[in-house]
């Protein structure tokens, strides 16, 4: 299995910012050229990009965002894509796929409705999606983070592994943006129980935490926080 690191562009009103705990109050503008960021990671050795549109997962005026994701994948040819925030129809997946986005995440959609997961991989593959699962306290939530829902972590994880499902970002909302370290062990207690692909998402910091991802067996580690602040590159985590 190869392990991919993905640097995080996370956009709000056409700006690459982070957020704290998945906070909207707590945000921070680090660019307000994406498309300069993007070619930054990719010169970086950058072969996928993490793309959340957070003005979509909080159901608000999104159009600064898709043009900010279009100019993106025009300039980086041809770097993978995944891409999340506010995709909850099968209409949004048609549209980000035919756009060039290589796979979509879905978080909401499939907390709100289970059958709409056994939908889009009937329709798209189980390649071209992502299922999110992202926990406060153990507690899945949806809506941009800001609604609690009543499935568990694991109960979920293992279902949709019964529908065919091949992959899963796994994040603990309270290291999200923080930078105090993954939630490794329940990242790979998933990765062990279900069988699935997992991606680490949230907290990591220094090239030691990438290591412990990796160690543990994991398909890939998210970093954001990290690299906009320069506690690590890009290169030094790849190479390491």
């Amino acid at each position: 299995m190869t392990f991919t690191i993905y640097p995080a562009i996370d956009l709000c009103k056409g700006q690459v910012v982070r957020l704290r705990q998945g906070d909207p109050n707590k945000q921070k503008e680090y660019s307000n050229d994406p498309v300069e960021i993007a070619k930054k990671w990719q010169a970086q050795g950058a072969t996928w990009f993490h793309l959340i549109n957070l003005d979509g997962a909080f159901g608000e005026y999104i159009e600064p965002n898709q043009r900010a994701i279009k100019n993106i994948l025009v300039a980086c040819g041809d770097i993978s894509t995944q891409l999340g925030g506010g995709i909850r129809s099968l209409a949004d997946i048609e549209g980000a796929l035919n756009l060039g986005i290589t796979r979509v995440i879905l978080g909401t959609a499939i907390l709100e409705d289970f059958s709409f997961a056994k939908k889009v991989i009937a329709e798209f593959g189980a390649d071209r999606i992502v299922f999110g699962l992202d926990a406060r306290d153990g507690v899945l939530m949806a809506r941009g983070w800001q609604v609690a829902s009543d499935r568990s972590i694991f109960e979920l994880a293992e279902a949709l592994k019964n529908i065919g499902a091949e992959r899963i970002i796994y994040t603990d909302i309270a290291t999200d943006g923080m930078s105090v370290g993954n939630d490794t062990k329940n990242t790979r207690q998933l990765a062990e129980k279900t069988g699935l692909d997992v991606i680490a998402s949230g907290g990591i910091k220094t090239l030691e935490d990438v290591r412990e991802v990796k160690e543990a067996g994991l398909s890939g580690v998210i970093i954001g926080r990290a690299l906009y602040e320069n506690h690590i590159t890009l290169a030094e985590a790849i190479a390491c």
